[in-house]
């Protein structure tokens, strides 16, 4: 992928977490500790600090050295898990992403690694209730792009009715439903980032 591309990417997906970071907080404070919104602010700034030297390697190495840059610089489990996410994909990328189903192939091997390290899957109320039907929809859709937005939206909104049962949230039990997850906001907001640039050469 171009260097002028990758860049692209990391300021598109820094500008939407920290334009929404008030919100994510806000979400955060509901069935977390309140600082999701901050902790992801953080990574994602210092993605884009290091988006030079990031932007001009590899495609795989870019997105392992995105994650890493995320788990030295975010507490909690965001750093963590969203570290993973993209080191995992890194790690399984193609020099340039061809096509849809090269896309959903890093992703799986994304999901996978946030499935081992947070031991959850779809229906906990977490990330993966984006991610997963997201990479369903790319592999399966006749526009990735559109499908992908869609995917994002319906996932997280599925996620108001869920009762936590990973992370903090889940210390709720049923008083975590009614509210949406921040981990798959944020997730969502990701998504929409990285389709706006995509977009772009459409």
């Amino acid at each position: 992928m171009a260097p002028d591309r990758l860049q692209r990417l990391i300021d598109a997906a820094s500008a939407n977490i920290a334009a929404h970071e008030e919100e994510l907080t806000t979400l955060d404070r509901a069935i977390g500790d309140g600082d999701h919104g901050a902790n992801m602010r953080r990574g994602f700034a210092a993605i884009e600090a290091a988006g030079a030297e990031i932007s001009s390697l590899e495609f795989g190495a870019a997105l392992q050295k995105a994650g890493m840059t995320l788990v030295m610089s975010v507490g909690g489990a965001s750093g963590p898990l969203f570290g993973s996410l993209l080191m995992a994909m890194g790690k399984s990328a193609p020099a340039v992403p061809a096509n849809a189903a090269a896309v959903a192939a890093m992703l799986t091997e994304g999901i996978e690694s946030v499935k081992k390290r947070g031991k959850g899957d779809v229906g906990a109320k977490t990330m993966l209730d984006v991610l997963v039907p997201v990479r369903d929809a790319i592999a399966s859709g006749d526009d990735p792009i559109a499908a992908a937005r869609a995917a994002a939206d319906a996932g997280l909104a599925a996620t108001r009715d869920m009762k936590a049962t990973k992370g903090r949230a889940s210390f709720l039990g049923e008083r975590s439903i009614g509210h949406l997850d921040p981990g798959a906001r944020s997730s969502a907001l990701l998504v929409h980032a990285i389709c706006d640039v995509l977009e772009e050469r459409k």
